[in-house]
C-alpha cells in the first residue's frame, strides 16, 4: 500500500484487520455518522462490487482521522470514488482541519492515479477544503427530539396530528419491532419504488447490510390487523436515530397515512431509547419528497457536498428522476412486473450509488 507521510502524520489505505480499530474511532468521533463505520463498505463491495478505498490517518499507532471510499464503477465505463456509496452522509473525519485536509488530498492523488473521473464527498458540513466544487442539489432534515415520548406528537403539524390520530382510532394501526421484518421491507421497498418509476434495490443488499450493520439498525412495520402496511429501517448511531429506507404498500399512504404514523412511531421509539436527534434523511431540493417532509414539521438543512473533478468529461451530478426528459422510462418502469422490476434493480443499482 502507497502511504503518504508529512510533518508526522501519516495517511494510508486502511487495511480489512484494521476495521475494528477504525470503527472505535469512528464510533467516539463527534461528527461521524453510520455511513463511516467499516460495516457499511464491507456491505456495498459484497452487493454491487465497489472496492473499498478507506483511507486512515495516523501520528504513531494513533488514528486521528478516517475518510470512507469506494471506487464504484459507472455505467459507460470508469468508475467513480464516493465517501460514502448508497449512503447519504461522508466525508473526512479527523481531529483536526489539517488532518482532513491531509486525507482528502490523498484521495484526489490516489484516484486520480487509479484513473477515476471524479472523487465525491458526501459532507453533511462545508469541509472547506480548497479545490472542490460545491454541489447544492440536497438538502437533510434533522431535528432534536422532545425529552418526554408523550411529547412527540406535538411536532407534528395540527393535520398531521390528526392523521395520527385517525391512524389508531379510526385504522386500529400498531407497531411491530423486529430484525424479522427484513424480507417484508425488501418486498415493500421494490413496490414503492415501483410505483415511483425508480429501481430498487436487490436482496443481495439487505443481506449485506445485515451482516455489515445489523446491531447498528432498527425495523418497524405497521401493521393493520395481520397485514403490513409499511416498514422502515432506522440506523442507530451515537444519539441519532436515522430513519433512512422506508417501503409502503399502494394503499397506505392514501387511505392510512403510513409514512407519517412509522416516522412517529419511531421517533417515539428513539426517544424511549435515549437518542436525542432524529434525521429524516436527504431529499431533492423542491422535491416532493423535500416537501412532504417539511409538512412532517422539519426543516431542510443544505448538504455540502464536494467534487473533485479529476478527468476533462467529469461534470458535478445534477439528474433528477423527475426530469421530463425521462418520464416515459418511468411510467414504463412503474408497469412492469414486481418480477422484472426485482431482476432489473439488480443490474441498475449497481450503477446508482
Amino acid at each position: 500500500m502507497r502511504a503518504r507521510s508529512e510533518q508526522g502524520l501519516l495517511v494510508r489505505y486502511s487495511a480489512p484487520d484494521e476495521d475494528a480499530r477504525r470503527d472505535a474511532y469512528v464510533r467516539l468521533h463527534e461528527r461521524s455518522t453510520v455511513f463511516h463505520l467499516s460495516g457499511w463498505a464491507r456491505a456495498v463491495e459484497r452487493a454491487f462490487g465497489a472496492e473499498r478505498r478507506d483511507l486512515i490517518a495516523l501520528e504513531g499507532d494513533r488514528i486521528v482521522g478516517a475518510l470512507p471510499l469506494s471506487s464504484c464503477r459507472r455505467a459507460l465505463g470508469g468508475s467513480n470514488w464516493i465517501s460514502a456509496p448508497w449512503g447519504v452522509y461522508g466525508g473526512p473525519i479527523a481531529d483536526r482541519p489539517e488532518i482532513a485536509e491531509q486525507l482528502v488530498s490523498a484521495a484526489m492523488e490516489r484516484a486520480s492515479d487509479a484513473g477515476a473521473r471524479r472523487l465525491e464527498l458526501r459532507c453533511i458540513e462545508d469541509p472547506k477544503i480548497k479545490g472542490l466544487t460545491p454541489s447544492d442539489l440536497y438538502v437533510t432534515f434533522r431535528k432534536a427530539l422532545p425529552e418526554r415520548e408523550e411529547d412527540v406528537v406535538r411536532t407534528f403539524p395540527r393535520t398531521e396530528r390528526k392523521y395520527l390520530r385517525h391512524a389508531v382510532e379510526r385504522h386500529g394501526l400498531w407497531v411491530e419491532e423486529g430484525h424479522h421484518l427484513r424480507h417484508e421491507l425488501a418486498q415493500l421497498f421494490l413496490l414503492s419504488k415501483r410505483a415511483l418509476g425508480s429501481p430498487g434495490l436487490p436482496d443481495v443488499w439487505w443481506r449485506a447490510l445485515e451482516e455489515g450493520l445489523g446491531t447498528d439498525y432498527v425495523l418497524h412495520a405497521a401493521r393493520k390487523g395481520e397485514e403490513i402496511l409499511g416498514v422502515t429501517l432506522t440506523f442507530l448511531h451515537q444519539r441519532e436515530a436515522s430513519m433512512y429506507y422506508i417501503g409502503t404498500s399502494p394503499e397506505a399512504n392514501q387511505r392510512y397515512h403510513v409514512t407519517t404514523y412509522l416516522i412517529a412511531k419511531c421517533m417515539e421509539w428513539s426517544v424511549r431509547h435515549g437518542y436525542q436527534l432524529f434525521d429524516l434523511g436527504r431529499s431533492r431540493r423542491d422535491s416532493g419528497s423535500c416537501l412532504f417532509k417539511i409538512n412532517q414539521g422539519f426543516e431542510p438543512t443544505p448538504l455540502h457536498y464536494r467534487h473533485a473533478l479529476l478527468s476533462a468529461e467529469a461534470r458535478v451530478p445534477s439528474f433528477t428522476p423527475s426530469n421530463p426528459r425521462t418520464a416515459l422510462l418511468r411510467k414504463t418502469w412503474s408497469q412492469l412486473p414486481l418480477w422484472a422490476c426485482d431482476r432489473l434493480s439488480r443490474k441498475l443499482a449497481t450503477f446508482l450509488p
